[in-house]
């Protein structure tokens, strides 16, 4: 049985709740889109596809997105020094804590990182395999997006990043799996601004409508996510998960 000190903090946590929605559940201050607003595109070789594949990925509670690596970078995204030249690179936002011990482990933890303003990083993790082998655990949904929507999503994940005197993302910490890395965010994480109002906010940069409010689940996420006019197709259903037909 709960002593009567947990049950005044639990009380307490949630009346935090009431307080901290009203500072917004976006992630503030995002750039403005530039596509189709008369802004001049980043020019690209003739070669090149007009549209290019990003891919959804989530398991029962989080989300995040999987990009090609060179589309981002032609867009302008600036990477962490020595980051390397991966095929794709998969990116998801959250707490700190959560990310750098892999887990919320004590229930004190757990109520610091949902009801107070905790710090949060972007996760930034490099592949070089299809999407599928990479994360055959998680449920994976994909969609054609042009190519001139690069530059929203890069100046999105750019403004998420606190960054250092040469201009580039810190690095705080390794990846939660894949060899990669921690981004110290500048944005504070509560609820409900939790990992999946991030992902809401990269489909809206990529063109996509969404709303925020019933997306904080992953799956409230993805019945938006697979509806008009976002339209992502599911191409893996993930290990010991049920088909979401």
């Amino acid at each position: 049985m709960l002593q009567r000190g947990p049950y005044f903090h639990t009380i307490a946590a949630l009346l935090a709740v009431v307080a901290l929605s009203s500072c917004g559940i976006r992630l503030p201050d995002s750039p403005a889109p530039t596509y189709g607003a008369g802004v001049v595109p980043a020019k690209h070789d003739a070669d090149q596809t007009p549209d290019v594949l990003v891919w959804l990925i989530a398991d029962e509670l989080h989300t995040g997105m999987v990009f090609e690596y060179d589309w981002l970078l032609e867009s302008g995204f600036v990477p962490p020094a020595g980051f390397g030249r991966p095929k794709y690179v998969t990116l998801s936002w959250g707490n700190r804590t959560a990310y750098m011990e892999k887990g919320l482990h004590s229930p004190g933890k757990f109520l610091a990182a949902m009801f107070t303003r905790s710090p949060s990083v972007m996760e930034l993790i490099p592949a070089n395999w299809n999407v599928v082998e990479v994360c055959p655990h998680q449920r994976i949904w994909r969609k054609l997006v042009p190519r001139g929507r690069g530059k929203d999503l890069a100046n999105f994940l750019n403004d998420c990043s606190d960054r250092g005197s040469d201009g580039r993302p810190i690095v705080c910490g390794t990846s939660s799996w894949g060899g990669g890395v921690l981004l110290e965010s500048r944005h504070v994480y509560f609820l409900p601004r939790v990992c999946n109002i991030w992902t809401v906010q990269v489909i809206e940069a990529l063109g996509g409508e969404m709303h925020p409010w019933f997306a904080i689940t992953a799956n409230g996420l993805i019945r938006q996510a697979k509806k008009p006019p976002n339209d992502f197709e599911q191409i893996w259903w993930g290990g010991g998960l049920a088909p979401d037909r």
